[in-house]
């Protein structure tokens, strides 16, 4: 045995009770052989007892050293896992107070205490993605959470306490009833301390706030520890632990002003690499807590921005987890515009976000178009460049800014901007972590403005520029739903043009496509804003007014013929061909109650309507011919209509 070993023993043996014992027995034997030598072995005999107080002193200092480590590494981990903050702290709190009601040894109850502060050492082998998983876990991923009692008391076992420590680490997660893991122990199997943990470890997790649940009230919490009684948990250490509860609670509070010291080697140390920039410098814990919690925000916001599609949700998404990285007084997204080489600001929250939400600017212009240009980040920029570069003279209260650019397979897609109301506020650190979420935000951005355009695509005809047929129908069934639930009205017209099909006979389809653009801008323009106009197909055309009534929805129908009766388009200059339009209208619910029954009616009504108006050009085209008695033939008029300048 080596000198060390031997120190090590004795230690071990004065740390412990059976040590204190050897002392008293030593003690006793010397007061003895001093009554009975007289007084000349005093020396020696203070001599001895000096020698066991150091050791025990030495012993005491060791002790108080160990177990200072131990809270210090558990600290650490305590302060890695920043969605259970102080965790390990309340649940030593609890679990002291109770083992000491209880009756436990002083011996078992820095067990206890040990235990308490490691219990969830084992958690060291849980992938972090599943601790923070803010759903509910894979019968998969709950087999890797429920190893981490095993992997804790494998951990510790290594470690010679004079107490009781694994086996209250293995076992914390052992139920009344026999069915916890990882052995399956039931009732009075189960250790009284691991029985002590598990109470004070499930009420401390009710009531803290984790990434899979809300923090719940004390008292929802005190109603499932009684509803758990006798199941889960040992129905007596609940009810002690209950009776307890207000003044370990009471406790309890007083470790947000409570920081717990390091010892003096580590706090040199940490004060030594410490910023000097306040004298209120977040303790090596907070460091700790900070870094994971980077790691974790930046694994919810990659979580989170594939749940939206669109522009705006996505932003929205990435915007509400970004500030808990870069705190911001506003956001913004510029998208860069290929054809015109324009930034358009498509999403803006916070201060003066209505400001940013009209800003475009030039490539190279303002903050956006300084980084499109030179494709790096600009920190503590002024933010009214681009107000200015926008051609906006308006005041803002922002005064530095954050951007940074966007960029897919080498391709620059627009900048992420934050802004903050406090000049020089963005340190290389907020840059850093900008620069990450754009690594990750560029490609999902890209791929939602892929979709809006796809969408945009399949609900719009791309000739005209107005919805499709498919647009309407979606539309329609909620505005006629509407219409029923409120007992209001929808009118619906159905619009064709006439002797199209000469148009494009006669002078080619060309001509044909610019006069169905021609009459489509005529008829959007000519409704009101919430009302919707639709290329139905080929010449068709249907608008649908909401809320109109038979009489208005005629007067609007007349409305609009007469507006595409003064459309002449212009084939050539010599030549220009009058634009006509026949409609018919069908009113909800007057004339049906579905879309089908609706155009049904309108078709019909317009077709009356197209016979009426044919006759009607005939009769002039007749009394046309008839008076210009000159014409002597040579052809046919390129349109019943046409008509040269």
């Amino acid at each position: 045995m080596t000198p060390t070993s031997v120190q090590t023993t004795l230690l071990r043996l004065f740390w412990s009770t059976p040590g204190s014992i050897a002392l008293v027995c030593v003690a006793l034997t010397v007061s003895r052989l001093l009554s009975a030598s007289g007084f000349w072995l005093l020396p020696i005999a203070l001599l001895a007892l000096y020698f066991a107080c150091g050791v025990s002193r030495r012993a005491h200092r060791l002790s108080e050293l160990h177990l200072a480590t131990i809270e210090a590494l558990a600290l650490a981990i305590d302060a890695k896992d920043q969605t259970a903050h102080n965790h390990i702290r309340c649940v030593q709190i609890y679990a002291v107070g109770l083992a000491r009601t209880l009756g436990m040894s002083e011996h078992e109850i820095r067990g206890v205490k040990t235990a308490a502060l490691l219990h969830d050492i084992g958690k060291l082998a849980v992938p972090e993605h599943i601790l923070a998983k803010p759903g509910p876990l894979t019968s998969e991923e709950f087999q890797k959470v429920r190893i981490h009692p095993q992997v804790g008391a494998g951990i510790i076992s290594a470690v010679p306490f004079p107490y009781p420590v694994a086996p209250l680490i293995l076992s914390h997660h052992e139920r009344w009833d026999g069915r916890g893991y990882p052995a399956g122990l039931r009732e009075q199997e189960i250790p009284l301390g691991a029985r002590v943990l598990s109470i004070v470890d499930y009420f401390d997790a009710l009531t803290s706030e984790r990434p899979y649940h809300q923090a719940m009230s004390v008292e929802g919490a005190v109603a499932l520890l009684q509803q758990e009684a006798g199941k889960a948990l040992d129905p007596q250490v609940v009810e002690t632990f209950l009776r307890i509860l207000p003044e370990l609670r009471a406790e309890v509070q007083l470790l947000n002003v409570d920081v717990p010291k390091l010892p003096m080697a580590v706090a040199a140390a940490a004060t030594s690499t410490a910023s000097s920039a306040s004298d209120a410098a977040p303790s090596v814990f907070q460091d700790i807590a900070l870094a994971h919690r980077e790691i974790y925000a930046l694994y919810q916001i990659a979580q989170t921005m594939g749940t939206s599609l669109g522009v705006a949700d996505t932003m929205a998404v990435i915007s509400s987890k970004l500030t808990e990285l870069v705190p911001f007084s506003a956001c913004a997204l510029f998208l860069h515009t290929g054809a015109t080489d324009t930034l358009h600001c498509r999403f803006a929250t916070g201060v003066d976000a209505e400001l940013l939400e009209r800003l475009s600017v030039r490539n190279g212009q303002g903050l956006s178009g300084w980084v499109a240009r030179n494709r790096r980040p600009l920190v503590n920029a002024r933010p009214g460049a681009d107000l200015e570069a926008g051609g906006s003279d308006q005041q803002t209260r922002l005064q530095s800014a954050l951007v940074c650019p966007l960029i897919v397979a080498d391709k620059f897609i627009g900048t992420l901007s934050v802004y903050h109301v406090e000049p020089s506020f963005y340190q290389d650190d907020h840059r850093r972590l900008l620069d990450r979420v754009g690594e990750q935000a560029a490609a999902v951005i890209h791929n939602s403005t892929v979709f809006e355009q796809t969408q945009e695509d399949s609900l719009t005809d791309p000739l005209t520029g107005l919805p499709n047929t498919r647009f309407m129908f979606l539309h329609l069934s909620r505005e006629l739903a509407r219409a029923d639930r409120l007992n209001a009205e929808v009118s619906l017209l159905v619009m064709d043009l006439d002797d199209f099909k000469e148009i494009n006979d006669t002078f080619g389809h060309h001509i044909g496509d610019r006069a169905l653009r021609e009459v489509a801008t005529v008829l959007r323009t000519a409704i009101r804003p919430y009302d919707i106009c639709v290329r139905y197909a080929g010449d068709e055309f249907i608008v649908v007014l909401s809320g109109c009534g038979r009489d208005e929805a005629e007067i609007k129908r007349e409305e609009l013929q007469q507006a595409v009766d003064n459309v002449e388009l212009e084939v050539h200059p010599d030549l220009r061909i009058p634009m006509m339009i026949s409609a018919g209208a069908a009113v909800f619910p007057h004339d049906g109650d579905s879309y089908e029954s609706l155009l049904t009616k309108a078709d019909s009504r317009m077709y009356r309507d197209k016979s009426q108006r044919k006759a009607a050009r005939a009769r002039l085209r007749s009394t046309e011919a008839m008076e210009s008695a000159g014409y002597t033939g040579g052809g046919d008029l390129p349109h019943p209509a046409a008509r040269a300048r």
